[in-house]
């Protein structure tokens, strides 16, 4: 334990719980769901509204072997080869293995996916990576918000204990060092408002992705790596944190554009849509013997090739071949967000360009969600499950939610009977809050240092930029200048923190590998690379980086043996 926290009021509330689930997408509803049918008295603490997260944004689909033909030893292939050769395959087989069951329960569950109207059957597409059609969708373009709407629907059909609006701030521990709640603030005016405290000898991290440490990101505002933030200062270790997916086709807005940008899916790509340049030359074509369904990483590497080939700012997408009824029936809210930035795909190419969409690492868990801290668990994209490797396949972050979510569940259930130790008194370091304000800097740096393209140089003058703005606020932290503890100080806070470990975790890996693109290091290196690294804080705020032995992560505490493969 680090004994570092944020600084925050000390809570002026409490309610007691089983179980605090952190975060309402589909891995943080699925756990909630499972942990409540197994009579555990649980309690869902999310950011913004239940319906507010990354889930809802999803727009491809979720992966599993559902198709005739299909297998999950096909999806595993897929998925390692995205990887790059970091996947944990014991991970992936678990992950394969039991995600067509797990996509069955969530259809039982309420979630309709799109169908064939002779069959019946689920529809299924390709994405990029997969050699089989296996992605259902729903809405045709609307799969997250699908799935988001049947477990938020789940959750208040069973009267669950939820609070919204609540950004949580750290871990409590008993005197032990395990896990005994949290403390979060509530923004505005209902049944609680401001600090307070869930006391719960379990905690399952939920809280999404990282993405608003750039500027453009597909991410939604609330994803500020709050989860990851909140468990590097309860002393858990990360893994993996330089593996950033950009997405290949983002709407292209600007070269200024800021903040949220609109997501074109891999499923345009998957039903046919070309990658061209201004001249119309289809450039993936030669590059990967899936031309534009390479898997992301090499797909955003030739569009960033082809732009500083031709010194432009974005390529195109080109699926006008399409059709509008196609357009309007298949992708109706990729083709309402573009004609509401005055574009319409059905008569003109649709520009786009990478930005940051998925973080492939996270808090470091084994196969049951377990983190190096007892009593914590994560799971869906704050997680570093070993599934992903060095890059995400497409449409397998629902399903990591989904399959580890109901795993976290069902051990959680097993260990239930444990008694709460006693709440440890709030002591150690407090964590010094960067200015709002700052927050824009830290979106700068890592854009400039840390983005698509990466060099010694530039992480270097990244990770001295961040080291700047901490000193900064360590050195106001007593004075007249200290940021005011709140909603938008701590968020600037757990950015800072998070952009930290992610250059630590890049300066470290001299290669090129999946979403890592080290232009001083081109090449793949397995010698001396096939490895994952490891990052940890220490009680004074240092960041210790460490390698592992091989692909596969070390247990996550010293007497956890690995599980058998079957």
């Amino acid at each position: 334990m680090t004994g570092i926290r944020l600084t925050a009021p000390a809570p002026g509330w409490a309610i007691d719980a089983d179980v605090v689930v952190v975060g309402s997408g589909v891995a943080g509803l699925t756990a909630a769901l499972r942990c409540a049918a197994a009579g555990l008295s649980t309690v869902v603490v999310t950011k913004a509204r239940l319906d507010d997260g990354s889930t809802r944004w999803a727009q491809g689909g979720i992966a599993a072997a559902l198709g005739e033909g299909d297998t999950p030893g096909q999806h595993l292939d897929d998925t390692l080869v995205a990887g790059a050769g970091l996947c944990d395959e014991e991970a992936v087989r678990t992950l394969v293995t039991e995600g067509p069951d797990a996509v069955r329960r969530l259809i039982a569950t309420g979630a309709r996916f799109d169908t064939d109207p002779a069959s019946g059957e689920i529809e299924l597409t390709r994405e990029g990576g997969h050699h089989r059609r296996r992605i259902a969708h729903a809405g045709g373009d609307a799969t997250g918000a699908e799935i988001s709407r049947a477990l938020v629907d789940a959750v208040r059909d069973q009267g669950m204990r939820t609070i919204e609006n609540a950004l949580v701030l750290d871990l409590l521990t008993d005197a032990d060092g395990r896990t005994a709640g949290i403390t979060l603030h509530v923004m505005g005016e209902g049944q609680h408002d401001g600090v307070g405290a869930v006391h719960a000898p379990t905690v399952v991290l939920a809280t999404g992705g990282m993405g608003q440490v750039f500027s453009a990101t597909t991410n939604p505002a609330v994803s500020t790596g709050d989860g990851v933030a909140l468990a590097l200062r309860a002393g858990a270790e990360v893994s993996d944190l330089e593996f950033v997916q950009f997405h290949p086709t983002v709407l292209f807005l600007g070269a200024d554009s800021e903040g949220q940008q609109p997501l074109v899916s891999e499923a345009v790509r998957g039903e046919g849509a070309y990658l061209v340049d201004a001249a119309g030359t289809r450039f993936m074509v030669g590059q990967h013997e899936l031309a534009e369904l390479a898997p992301r990483d090499i797909v955003a590497k030739g569009i960033m090739r082809r732009m500083r080939e031709q010194g432009t700012e974005h390529m195109y997408l080109d699926a006008r071949h399409f059709g509008a009824e196609m357009w309007e029936q298949r992708f109706p809210t990729i083709l309402a967000a573009c004609r509401s930035h005055g574009i319409d795909p059905v008569t003109e190419p649709i520009p786009v360009a990478p930005a940051a969409h998925y973080a492939s690492g996270g808090v470091r868990t084994d196969l049951h969600g377990r983190t190096t801290v007892p009593g914590l668990y994560a799971c869906g994209e704050v997680a570093c499950t070993g599934v992903h490797g060095a890059n995400r396949l497409a449409s397998n972050s629902l399903l990591e939610g989904l399959v580890f979510a109901e795993r976290i569940a069902a051990d959680i259930a097993l260990r239930a009977d444990a008694p709460p130790g006693v709440l440890r008194e709030a002591d150690g370091d407090t964590a010094p809050l960067l200015a709002p304000e700052q927050r824009h800097e830290v979106q700068r740096i890592m854009t400039h240092g840390a983005g698509v393209i990466r060099t010694a140089a530039s992480l270097d003058d990244a990770a001295d930029a961040l080291e700047a703005l901490s000193l900064h606020a360590a050195h106001d932290a007593d004075g007249p200048k200290a940021a005011e503890p709140g909603v938008e100080s701590w968020e600037a806070t757990n950015l800072l923190l998070v952009s930290r470990v992610l250059v630590a975790a890049a300066r470290e890996r001299a290669e090129t590998r999946g979403c890592h693109w080290r232009e001083d290091h081109a090449d793949r290196d397995d010698a001396d690379w096939r490895r994952h690294i490891t990052v940890r804080l220490t009680p004074d705020r240092r960041l210790v980086v460490r390698r592992t032995a091989g692909e596969a992560f070390p247990p996550v505490t010293p007497n956890a043996p690995r599980e058998p493969q079957p």
